[in-house]
């Protein structure tokens, strides 16, 4: 095609919000994706959700940049609203991880939808198409140069290029060097494409970048179970450990699980060698582990899972059966009962340590469940630096001319914490292409 008005570089739930929403205003889009098909990460979610009111994220998300967290809850209503227009139906709002209210939609009628939308517009939407570079020209970003699956080259100029390739979280090398030293060996639970290609686009035209001990989204996995299809990133993320106890190698517990498992999980990471023990009860396995963790979500036992994939589980009768566990997964049973001794009778008193600030009840139910669990990741927050706009912000502070980003290669919006993140990835897709579109 002629040189577009706006080069989206990924095509994942950003980058074709972005792209759909500029066609609908008039602009010719080109989207090129590396994968051979669009979707990205995306295609695995189910529910777009973040915190309903600005005093719920300044709670919850304390330390992000707050433009962009308020953004984001100011304008999600209408991000809901947009995806209505392109006739996915959207359902009404459940409540999410006990703070955030969100949607559940089709996202893969959506995002295809949103395809055939700049298709339709006379837009172009490339696959297995790499970008090697941003073109600058006088300081403004002009364009990109792009490599066909042939091996061909071509540059193509713009008056906006947008990266949205969605994170860096299948490069481990990235993740030692911007997360931690050992987040290089956490699974994968997200597309394997996102490595890292906008965020290093990005840096080499001058783009600024968060911090690097921001965090990263994931959740709790039983150790020793790979990935075998994409449905396990849900039925094998451990989600009740908000209500259960974690135990670290030395047989102690070492954070309030109740924040949140995907907290938990960063927590666990720092852990020795980024593991531990999952205990609850019968109460909890019989109100958290069974159940459906999301209103209008299939319910899946997730002990039950673990055993039958062989991962490391055992069902103690009695508090004193947890002093039996296997001597090769290296705890000490006999501490790992101590533990939950000591912390049901703390629960019971009013003050375990550490505290839990909300399921404070004793673990002490018979039976009791344990799982060996590791950190697994579906994104980092580190990432470029954004205003509310969805430009590119450069070491000085001030906008890149012709840079927009939007979704998981961006950061600064969260710190350690998190409340969605496709709502991210629509709000700011939707603010790129509005930029773009006003210029």
């Amino acid at each position: 095609m002629n040189d577009p008005d706006l080069i989206v570089v990924g095509a994942g739930m950003a980058g074709l919000t972005a792209a759909a929403r500029a066609t609908r205003a008039g602009s010719r889009v080109l989207v090129v994706e590396s994968a051979d098909d669009v979707g990205g990460s995306a295609r695995l979610a189910g529910y777009a959700w973040t915190a309903p009111s600005r005093e719920v994220i300044d709670a919850v998300v304390p330390d992000g940049d707050a433009s962009l967290r308020y953004a984001l809850v100011d304008r999600f209503a209408d991000g809901i609203d947009w995806i209505r227009t392109t006739g996915v139906e959207v359902r009404d709002p459940v409540a999410i991880l006990g703070f955030g209210l969100g949607h559940q939609f089709d996202t893969n009628q959506y995002v295809d939808t949103c395809r055939r939308l700049v298709v339709e517009g006379s837009g172009e939407v490339r696959t297995r198409t790499r970008t090697r570079r941003l073109l600058v020209s006088e300081g403004r970003v002009t364009g990109v140069e792009l490599e066909a699956p042939d091996g061909s080259t071509e540059e193509v100029h713009a008056a906006w290029t947008m990266l949205a390739t969605g994170g860096f979280q299948g490069d481990p090398d990235l993740l030692a060097e911007k997360v931690h030293p050992a987040a290089g060996r956490m699974q994968l639970r997200s597309n394997p494409h996102s490595t890292g290609a906008g965020y290093r686009l990005a840096t080499a035209a001058g783009a600024a970048t968060g911090t690097d001990d921001a965090g990263f989204y994931g959740h709790l996995v039983p150790t020793g179970i790979p990935f075998a299809d994409p449905a396990d990133f849900v039925d094998l993320s451990l989600y009740y450990s908000e209500h259960a106890l974690l135990l670290n190698l030395r047989n102690e517990r070492f954070v309030d699980e109740t924040l949140g498992d995907h907290l938990t999980t960063m927590a666990l990471l720092a852990q020795p060698e980024s593991r531990g023990l999952l205990v609850c009860d019968a109460r909890t396995h019989r109100e958290w582990v069974v159940g459906s963790y999301v209103e209008g979500a299939v319910a899946v036992d997730k002990f039950a899972v673990a055993t039958r994939r062989g991962g490391r589980t055992g069902l103690a009768e009695s508090l004193e059966e947890l002093q039996y566990l296997p001597e090769e997964w290296g705890y000490d049973g006999a501490a790992v009962r101590a533990a939950v001794e000591a912390f049901n009778a703390e629960a019971a008193a009013g003050s375990p340590a550490p505290g839990r600030t909300h399921d404070t009840r004793p673990q002490d139910e018979g039976p009791w469940y344990v799982v060996e669990c590791e950190p697994a990741i579906t994104f980092p927050f580190h990432g470029v630096l954004i205003d509310d706009r969805a430009r590119v912000l450069g070491t000085d502070g001030q906008p890149v001319p012709g840079l927009l980003s939007a979704g998981a290669d961006t950061g600064g919006l969260y710190h350690r914490a998190y409340a969605g993140g496709l709502a991210s990835a629509l709000v700011f897709g939707l603010a790129a292409a509005d930029t773009a579109a006003s210029s």
